[in-house]
């Protein structure tokens, strides 16, 4: 084997052993895909049980889901780099092993402080999983395919959105609330299997010295960023010392970072690109496409058990609209942005995404059933229409040898966007409840009003615990006017869940207006040049 055919071989190009296996390998990632989103979203319906079985404050719940985002957050792309110098199926192995490992242990933790630490612990084998997927795609696939593999790819994370909570509320109406960590175990397993059959190892042939102060000040700058945001959006106000210092403190060495690689002989990340409009309107596309979704499916969770009373499977069972829309058009956005361009076909999907989330302003706790579905749907087909072009868009310009970091670039734009999502939509929606509900909680005990104010669950929960214990103690009168609060609740939350969807539609129509102006048009065919130099042609 020549040099040439040995970085062939290594950077994935040569095809010999992995062309007539490609779709296998493409299989093997949707699995390992699965894994990693559905680990995450599985927690979504399970967070009202979790608060009453393992005793957890609304703050311990907050960072149960927020270990994992940060963690996840601040080791994409250094996980992405080291795909590309050590081999991106070793990191894919090492990524499902740890993942399945803290799983386990997350299932039988003892108390909500134990149950954080290993959700960061997933964190860590999640960011090695899901960048190193779409890495893969794009070294085993050639130019040709790789759009509709891309497609397939995002029609499966459409797919885990919903799966996860539906996952999760079927396994918690039988098992207790540790076995939800347990679903992607198996599932684990089965990667694990099919990447050791299928997946050929590549990697960077000519990775030169690593930039390990890039590497560190991304995982510093990214980590401070999604913390800042979170912690923001977790209602102790965005002008506080611990909310500023981890914002500005990220926004700085992410400064730092860019300069840096400007400058490097050996940068971790080529920041050029993200002079060219394919590359950075996607991205942006892509960021404001998951803060939308994320932010949504925030909310929409409070929406199901707390103004409808909806239990966790019926919670999961609702959002399953999003996710079928989401896998119908992420598998057929590809070959539409080839005909009509990704402009055209991601500005359609944000227009789909805003006309869904004005159409929320028609949900209120007794809406018909067919309008919610028919809402979600609209919301799922909108999104699955951006995420495939939009990811096509950014990996089409990163060099293949460097489809690690590209990947990790990529994913961190979803993951920054999804936290914000949740942060900046959480925070419009509890300020907005609390502004709603007033002092309507006064008839509470006063040690568990600000507590109530947090969220419609948490109102719920703390009126029914109240009721039941004045009618032990024979006090009907308190009783009777804890048992009142339920329906202003409710309102209350409709109200100011209106209102977050208001600001959702703004963002999605910024986002249209985005790739309307940066993101490139339909590809023009490259003429034949044999054609054209025959007579009369």
């Amino acid at each position: 084997m020549t040099a040439t055919d040995r970085d062939r071989a290594a950077t994935g190009e040569d095809e010999r052993p992995g062309s007539a296996r490609r779709w296998w390998v493409l299989a093997t990632m949707t699995v390992c895909l699965l894994v990693v989103i559905t680990g995450n979203t599985t927690l979504n319906v399970a967070i009202p049980t979790l608060q009453r079985e393992l005793g957890a404050t609304q703050g311990e719940l907050q960072w149960a889901v927020d270990a994992y985002i940060v963690v996840f957050a601040g080791l994409l792309f250094s996980w992405g780099v080291v795909g590309d110098r050590i081999g991106r199926r070793t990191v894919l192995l090492i990524g499902l092993g740890v993942f399945a490992a803290a799983s386990v242990l997350a299932a039988f933790s003892d108390s909500p402080l134990e149950l954080i630490a290993w959700r960061a612990l997933m964190g860590v084998g999640g960011a090695a999983v899901q960048p190193t997927t779409l890495a893969v795609i794009t070294n085993v696939f050639p130019p040709a395919e790789r759009g509709r593999a891309i497609g397939i790819w995002a029609a499966t994370a459409g797919l885990a959105v919903a799966g996860g909570p539906l996952a999760s509320g079927a396994v918690l109406t039988t098992f207790w609330w540790g076995a939800i960590f347990l679903i992607g175990v198996p599932v684990a397993l089965l990667g694990v299997v099919g990447t050791l059959a299928f997946v050929p190892e590549s990697r960077d042939p000519d990775p030169g010295r690593l930039d390990v102060p890039g590497v560190l000040l991304s995982i510093a700058a990214l980590a401070g960023l999604v913390y800042g945001i979170i912690h923001g959006g977790s209602g102790v106000g965005w002008t506080t010392p611990g909310v500023l210092v981890p914002l500005l403190g990220g926004a700085v060495l992410m400064a730092l970072f860019v300069w840096l690689q400007r400058r490097s002989a050996h940068p971790a990340l080529d920041v050029s690109l993200f002079r060219l409009p394919a590359f950075s309107a996607a991205a942006v596309a892509l960021g404001l496409n998951f803060f939308a979704l994320m932010g949504a499916t925030f909310y929409l969770v409070y929406y199901l058990q707390g103004a409808r009373g909806y239990d966790p499977l019926q919670s999961g069972a609702a959002l399953v609209p999003v996710a079928i829309g989401m896998a119908v058009m992420a598998s057929r956005s590809s070959r539409l942005a080839e005909r009509h361009g990704a402009k055209a076909v991601c500005a359609g999907g944000f227009g789909l995404i805003t006309l869904s989330f004005l159409g929320f302003q028609l949900l209120d706790q007794d809406a018909p059933l067919w309008l919610l579905l028919t809402t979600l749907s609209v919301q799922g087909l909108g999104m699955g229409a951006v995420m495939a072009p939009a990811t096509e868009s950014i990996m089409s310009v990163v060099p293949r040898e460097k489809a690690g970091a590209g990947a990790a670039v990529n994913n961190s734009v979803r993951q920054v966007g999804g936290a914000l999502g949740v942060a900046l939509l959480g925070s419009v929606l509890a300020s907005a409840y609390a502004a709603d509900l007033g002092r309507q909680v006064d008839v509470l005990p006063a040690a568990l009003r600000d507590e109530a104010r947090t969220s419609v669950v948490a109102t719920l929960e703390i009126a029914r615990a109240t009721a039941e214990q004045a009618r032990a103690a024979g006090d009907e009168e308190t009783a009777a006017a804890a048992d009142a609060l339920v329906e202003p609740a409710r309102e209350a939350f409709v109200s100011a869940m209106h209102l977050t969807a208001v600001g959702t539609a703004a963002a999605s129509s910024v986002a249209a207006v985005v790739v309307l102006v940066w993101l490139p048009g339909r590809r023009r065919p490259v003429p034949d040049a044999r054609a054209a130099a025959r007579p009369g042609a």
